[in-house]
């Protein structure tokens, strides 16, 4: 369906293929009211975001980092739910998840927990400045509405959305969105397919304990925060995933070895098969801290910590945006 005021066909499309910018998705429906923009293969600042559209209102699971990959992700909720959807949900600060906020207001609250929002105010459009050669199209902040703590369910007509608190894990506050009628949970940056984990600014220990929260949520289908749609063995990958760099992390410890000498000697297994390996040096940085005293979630020198992935990598990493 066309969005209102506008010819059928009208809407924003998707830029022709880019040999170097990963393809726009079409929304594509994954349950009974339930749908997926699911951007691959889903590298730094490609994530995925997801629609919930219940028989009364609909819901949407982060946007995306781009003005224009925001205003494609528009018109896809508009072919499923006319107008937009009627709520978005951050499930953590990222401004991949966040930027596009402003696209989808005023129709649409904005959601997030109380702490996402006072680090997406901190936070500001801080991560364009990493990633100068993406075309941002010039972001707009646009903060949380309503914020909440341990959880907050919507009713959607017909389908449910239940908003948990999961952090510490990928961040210091991170939310999952569980769907129990169809058994479908967006699980956020805590679980990953494909695609390395990234605990730099969240925890290692709070990692492995949110993904038994998961499981035992009794999951059928997952969506992931980056990488392909996926099944509970997503969640088993990102376990393993965390435990190969905890193990890392205390033999470099032992060793007197840097977070960046570990990460060079370490052997990751079938783990550097995937997307943006050098995740692991900013990761060691955390779990470094882990092993050391510091509680999850706490602050560490997040500059140091992507300096190693970016002498890691041997440049700075590309972001297919």
């Amino acid at each position: 369906m066309s969005a209102p005021g506008r010819p059928a066909g009208s809407g924003v499309a998707a830029p022709a293929p880019d040999p170097v910018r990963a393809p726009f998705p079409r929304l594509r429906e994954i349950a009974e009211g339930v749908h997926v923009y699911e951007q691959l293969p889903g590298g730094w600042c490609l994530n995925n975001a997801g629609l919930v559209a219940g028989a009364d209102r609909s819901l949407l699971v982060d946007t995306v980092a781009t003005r224009a990959r925001a205003l494609h992700l528009r018109e896809e909720t508009r072919r499923v739910v006319p107008g937009g959807p009627d709520f978005v949900v951050n499930t953590h600060f990222h401004g991949d998840h966040v930027f596009g906020n402003e696209h989808f207001v005023p129709r649409a609250a904005v959601i997030s927990h109380e702490q996402t929002r006072s680090d997406i105010e901190e936070a500001g459009l801080g991560l364009c400045h990493l990633w100068p050669g993406v075309d941002w199209g010039e972001p707009r902040l646009t903060l949380p509405d309503v914020t909440f703590r341990e959880a907050m369910t919507l009713r959607l007509g017909g389908l449910t959305v239940e908003l948990l608190e999961i952090g510490p894990a990928h961040t210091a506050s991170d939310v999952v969105a569980w769907v129990p009628e169809r058994r479908v949970l967006f699980t956020g940056d805590v679980i990953w397919s494909g695609v390395t984990p990234f605990l730099l600014m969240g925890s290692v220990e709070g990692s492995l304990a949110a993904v038994e929260r998961l499981r035992a949520l009794g999951p059928e289908t997952v969506v992931p925060g980056h990488g392909a749609v996926a099944g509970t063995d997503a969640l088993d990958a990102t376990e393993a995933y965390v435990r190969r760099l905890r193990g890392i992390a205390e033999d470099g410890l032992r060793a007197g070895l840097s977070p960046l000498q570990a990460a060079r000697k370490a052997d990751l297994g079938p783990f550097a098969a995937l997307v943006d390996p050098e995740r692991l040096a900013g990761n060691l940085h955390r779990a470094y801290a882990e092993l050391e005293g510091l509680p999850p979630g706490e602050r560490i020198d997040v500059a140091a910590g992507f300096g190693d992935m970016v002498e890691f990598h041997g440049g700075l990493p590309f972001s297919a945006a």
